[in-house]
């Protein structure tokens, strides 16, 4: 990918251009084109140019050296269905109509990509869909390698053993189809050692695509989401005994929070011990290793089209994983190692190798991409522009941010301290994020942190009442 120094727009030029309104903004300069990539279960810990020692992400860590990194990214529903919702629509699950992991899109709100679409982008899709309807009912134009459930038959049915014999639950009958909807069998069923390569290989037929338009290209990879099958190459990368475990690892988490023995928790037995998760979080860098690779011929792809100089790119997870912190190893929880998520943004006019601790949500894309396309922000959408940071106008967006699971976990987080609430077994935990980054010490019960605690509890029972949360507080 050509180096983001070569832009021949000033930066001083494309930053004040940030700022004005959507029309003058449009008049401008021409469009830039979104190549946005999704990974799956990703934590925030796992790219190397971010401080993770072991890993190796050469093509993520080329994005942090030439774009921005927001630290405090927010995944506000950390499962796979309701955070893709709010992405997809830029709204809160209370709002979009996922409210606790189920439900459909509600109609009515205008989805990112007819945002786009309708604003001239050709709109793209390739990798995994969960939501309800497909791509092609949610604005994007055309997809490759769309990767969903169906189209296996009794084959999807079958029974599938992966790593260490284990039987496996996640995907099971999924499949890869073509743009008219024929399954493309001989890609697999389910997660595959190839899933990546796969992926990649639609954006990249996507990419090589003549069109006069600018482009949204939307990639959704499976990666690193279990089951963690090791991709071709990648068997004996990491040795699970170099591989350090999580500094909070506990053998069990000390209550149930809601999901003690949900599918993911039960990937691992109880107690859970180092050697166990040593050999998981080898398995889980050698797929996030690979999906680096493959995003390097994204990025590469998108290089060669000569188009890489007015593309604005986005990276991050719809969520991250315990993974043996806590005790757990699944993503249903309000942990910063699940909560909190990687997010990149390089393009022209991005600053290069800033990181900033701005708190902000994944539903924050869709206006981001709007107001950088001068694009009027649809009203259906509650998440912000990240304009005013990108530019260097504000540091802030959210004083503070809200999370929620189903109707037994939510959370606030300001700058500093972190409540979660746990309403249906009365539950309160506190932390100082400042001091306790690993969430190691719970303060809730003590005197010394009353006043932050009750202040913090009657905040957060406030926002979920302006969201219409219908299920008891257990605040006061």
């Amino acid at each position: 990918m050509r180096s983001f120094t070569d832009i021949t727009v000033p930066l001083t030029i494309f930053l004040t251009m940030l700022v004005r309104l959507p029309s003058q903004v449009s008049a401008a300069t021409p469009q830039p084109n979104f190549l946005v990539i999704v990974s799956d279960d990703q934590r925030p810990d796992t790219i190397a140019a971010l401080g993770n020692p072991v890993i190796d992400t050469p093509n993520l860590d080329r994005l942090v050296r030439e774009g921005m990194t927001f630290e405090r990214a927010t995944c506000a529903f950390p499962l796979c269905v309701p955070s893709r919702a709010e992405i997809l629509t830029g709204a809160t699950a209370f709002r979009n109509g996922v409210p606790y992991g189920g439900g459909r899109l509600k109609p009515g709100q205008t989805f990112w990509a007819d945002a786009l679409r309708k604003a001239g982008y050709q709109t793209w899709y390739s990798g995994k869909w969960m939501n309800d309807g497909s791509p092609k009912t949610r604005g994007y134009e055309e997809t490759s390698a769309l990767f969903s459930s169906g189209g296996a038959g009794a084959l999807g049915r079958e029974p599938r053993y992966g790593r260490y014999g284990r039987l496996i639950t996640g995907y099971r009958g999924w499949t890869f189809k073509t743009d008219d909807g024929k399954p493309e069998l001989e890609k697999g069923i389910g997660l595959v050692g190839e899933t990546s390569k796969h992926i990649a290989d639609g954006a990249i037929a996507l990419l090589e695509r003549k069109s006069d338009k600018p482009f949204f290209l939307h990639v959704n990879f499976t990666a690193p989401h279990d089951p963690l099958i090791i991709p071709p190459g990648y068997e004996d990368k990491y040795d699970p005994d170099e591989v350090p475990v999580p500094a909070n690892l506990l053998p069990e988490h000390p209550f149930d929070h809601g999901n003690l023995r949900g599918r993911d928790e039960q990937l691992l037995p109880w107690p859970r011990t180092e050697s166990d998760v040593r050999r998981e979080i080898a398995a889980y860098y050698a797929v996030i290793d690979d999906m680096d690779h493959q995003i390097g011929r994204i990025l590469n792809t998108l290089r060669k089209s000569g188009r890489d100089e007015n593309t604005v790119i986005i990276f991050t997870s719809d969520h991250g994983l315990a993974l043996g912190s806590h005790g757990l190893m699944g993503k249903q929880n309000m942990y910063e190692h699940t909560i909190g998520v990687p997010f990149i943004i390089a393009g022209p006019g991005i600053p290069h190798g800033k990181r900033t601790d701005a708190q902000i949500y994944l539903r924050d894309i869709y206006p981001t991409t709007c107001e950088l396309a001068g694009i009027a922000i649809p009203d259906s959408v509650d998440g912000k522009s990240l304009a005013a940071v990108l530019n260097g106008t504000a540091d802030q967006i959210y004083p503070a941010v809200y999370g929620y699971y189903h109707d037994v976990q939510r959370m606030v987080r300001t700058k500093r301290w972190k409540l979660i609430q746990y309403p249906r077994i009365d539950e309160v935990q506190l932390f100082d994020l400042e001091n306790d980054p690993l969430e190691q010490h719970d303060l809730a019960s003590s005197n010394e942190h009353a006043a932050i605690r009750d202040k913090l509890a009657d905040q957060m029972h406030r926002w979920f009442q302006e969201q219409g949360a219908k299920f008891a507080s257990a605040a006061n």
